[in-house]
């Protein structure tokens, strides 16, 4: 079995492909107004609109921007140099600066306009550097 995407149901796909395509500088593949995604050499990152909800049994099968157990995860080559490139595009957004962790990876966190929360990670110790195959 492999994870291969995750989906986030937003109330404004508008509003969200863009953001996420400017942070991870992927191209969003729009297959309809109301559901694209952002393929990156590990997974994909779906978005869905509401209306794609109908699909799977209503609206009460998910509810956007509710999510506070959640964190999306980003390995980066650069934590700092991606803080840099996108420190003005979510100073409104960030939660902790680049800080390293005791488990051995240095974390930017932020929120997107919905308020999920997404990590960028570099590995910084060599136990942490090993374990995700870095140099």
């Amino acid at each position: 079995m492999n994870l291969v995407s995750i989906r986030i149901i937003t109330a404004n796909i508008e509003r969200l492909v863009p953001f996420y395509e400017q942070i991870t500088g992927v191209q969003a593949i729009q297959y309809t107004p109301d559901f694209a995604e952002l393929k990156t050499s590990t997974a994909t990152l779906a978005i869905g609109s509401t209306k794609t909800l109908q699909f799977f049994g209503g609206e009460n099968i998910a509810q956007p921007a509710e999510n506070r157990s959640v964190i999306i995860e980003f390995i980066v080559d650069d934590v700092e140099k991606e803080f840099e490139r996108l420190r003005d595009f979510i100073s409104s957004y960030i939660v902790q600066k680049p800080t390293t962790m005791p488990w051995g990876n240095k974390s930017l966190l932020f929120r997107d306009p919905d308020g999920n929360l997404i990590n960028f990670f570099t590995p910084v110790t060599r136990e942490s550097i090993e374990k995700f195959g870095s140099e």
